[in-house]
């Protein structure tokens, strides 16, 4: 016997929510997105033309397509005529996914966005799901869409640049020397300006068309061949200063998009090549894409930021800025190695008066026995504070000579104390000690305030409350990651531009929260029995519940 079915009958329609599981993703989707405030979507009112879809509809739209590891705006379009909590969630409306790419690419989402993730991380406080005590901060690399072999090179163009200013300044000087074109003004000896090559252009126009009249104006065909043959020169100048202009409007143009990186793509050029993790080729080979940094807690995704440099070092200070745009510093900021730096403990400590738990690049080294053996490392020599001198392997005394400042190239100065053994000459242990030149002593470089926060953050973390914090870095931001490539399937960008991008990742992490929020979490969503109460059935329902009833 097998239960009536027949595709002739009626079948009248039904609330969709019915339909749903009582911990359906849906329903976290709805509550995220329903406390977000009114004032947040004023920006999407138009006063003018077709009314638009309700942005509260569409951001539940994208976080559920997201959610189910569909991407593509064609595909979440399908989606709302196939899936059943998206037809919940769009109530009816089906955009396009020409709407929908509009949407989530439009400068105003990465507000809203932040907004959803603040009311987020509120939801997670008062669910007390975390603690609001440390905040762990990693990166990592995410491919973008562009194409492979896009890549220009800063080196390249500035060898490809300082050829052409040598060709441009020696064809000039060749001009001027066979009086072709008078001299113009120049602003430097050194290179010719985008302005000045025009100006050159302009001058050779004006000589060869003194020899188009003189040709005109010549009868005899002797005549006529020599003043052509005179006419060549200005004419293959005039041809090689507009290329000269051509490619070095294109040199500052790509030094332009350069800015601080090494590289970029043709198709996105707010893409980096970097080298990945997930390297197909298995050669470091290098992709362009993006260095993204994520702040977590409870293994939930709460601030979130794009970079083009490839090394973490130099986005932790912007980072902890757009993390203060989301919500207030917690006193710890845990991370690992890749931020350690002079310049990242002093921001923090003295800047935002937070406490680092950051190790430094040669922390474990330096705990190692082979370091702690070595005779010839500054670290264990004897130092003797009332002469201000260490004590070197051969009993030699290496005193302080003078104080040194070094400033890179970002503009950050660190203060050395330079000290100098006060005789290498003739000691058996030069080779070991030094690669200083025979005749020269062995100099030691000791910066104090480097080394005051190294031995900070060594007490730290042998501590056992902070200790144990750092210890909990491993098991936060790394699965978040795991989560985003792996299980939702994000490996890949599919906008380009890093507002874009700053966008979908926005979806991206949002979507990975709700997951794990869902999965961990059943008593949560309007149709949970436990704490809401279910919505009055449909008069539709009511009215089927009454015809089955009656009629079987």
């Amino acid at each position: 016997m097998f239960k009536q079915y027949t595709m002739n009958q009626i079948v009248l329609p039904l609330d969709l929510e019915i339909k749903l599981q009582e911990n359906d993703i849906a329903f976290a989707i709805n509550d995220l997105v329903e406390s977000i405030p009114e004032e947040a979507f004023k920006d999407f009112l138009r006063q003018t033309g077709r009314p638009a879809y309700h942005p509260r509809m569409m951001l539940k739209v994208i976080l559920c397509g997201y959610t189910q590891s569909v991407f593509s705006g064609r595909k979440i379009e399908a989606l709302l005529q196939d899936s059943i909590r998206m037809m919940w969630l769009a109530q009816g409306n089906e955009p396009s996914y020409r709407t929908i790419n509009r949407f989530r690419s439009n400068p105003l989402i990465e507000k809203l966005l932040r907004e959803c993730f603040v009311q987020f991380r509120n939801q997670l406080v008062e669910k007390e799901l975390i603690e609001e005590e440390a905040i762990f901060i990693d990166g990592t690399k995410i491919e973008a869409n562009a194409n492979k072999f896009t890549f220009v090179w800063r080196k390249s163009v500035e060898q490809y640049s300082e050829k052409l200013i040598e060709k441009s300044n020696q064809l000039y000087d060749e001009l001027l020397e066979k009086e072709i074109i008078p001299a113009i003004e120049r602003e430097s000896k050194e290179e010719l300006t985008v302005k000045e090559m025009e100006e050159v252009v302009k001058k050779l126009d004006e000589t060869v068309s003194e020899y188009d009249k003189k040709i005109e104006a010549c009868e005899v065909g002797s005549e006529r061949k020599n003043i052509r043959a005179e006419r060549k020169a200005p004419k293959q100048a005039r041809k090689q200063f507009m290329d000269f202009i051509a490619r070095k409007q294109k040199y500052q143009k790509d030094m332009e998009i350069f800015g601080e990186r090494n590289s970029y793509s043709k198709t996105d050029p707010d893409a980096t090549f970097m080298r990945m993790k997930d390297d197909y080729m298995k050669n470091g080979q290098l992709k362009a894409g993006y260095n993204v940094q994520l702040a977590t807690e409870g293994q939930y995704a709460l601030a979130y930021d794009v970079f083009p440099n490839p090394t973490d070092t130099r986005t932790l200070i912007p980072f902890l800025q757009t993390i203060e745009d989301f919500f207030e510093l917690p006193e710890y900021i845990v991370a690992d190695a890749g931020y350690g730096s002079e310049q990242n403990y002093e921001e923090i400590i003295e800047n935002r008066n937070r406490t680092p738990l950051i190790t430094y690049n040669q922390y474990r080294k330096e705990k190692k026995r082979k370091h702690k053996d070595n005779a010839f490392h500054v670290d264990n020599w004897d130092y003797n504070e009332e002469e201000d001198a260490f004590r070197c392997p051969n009993g030699q005394k290496v005193w302080f000579s003078h104080q040194s400042k070094r400033t890179d190239r970002y503009g950050f100065t660190r203060e050395f104390k330079v000290y100098e053994c006060e005789d290498c000459s003739g000691c058996p242990f030069r080779e070991l000690c030094t690669k200083a030149k025979e005749g020269n002593n062995r100099k030691v470089y000791i910066n104090e305030k480097w080394e005051s926060q190294k031995e900070n953050i060594r007490m730290k973390l042998s501590d056992e409350k902070t200790g144990e914090i750092y210890r909990k870095r491993k098991v936060e931001v790394e699965p978040v990651f795991g989560f985003l490539k792996a299980n939702l399937g994000f490996t890949r960008m599919s906008v380009r531009g890093k507002d874009k991008v700053k966008n979908e990742l926005g979806f991206a992490f949002m979507a990975v929260n709700l997951r794990k929020y869902t999965a961990t979490n059943g008593d949560i969503g309007p149709g949970n029995k436990k704490n809401s109460t279910k919505k009055v059935p449909s008069t539709y329902y009511l009215l089927g519940t009454f015809l089955l009833t009656i009629f079987g």
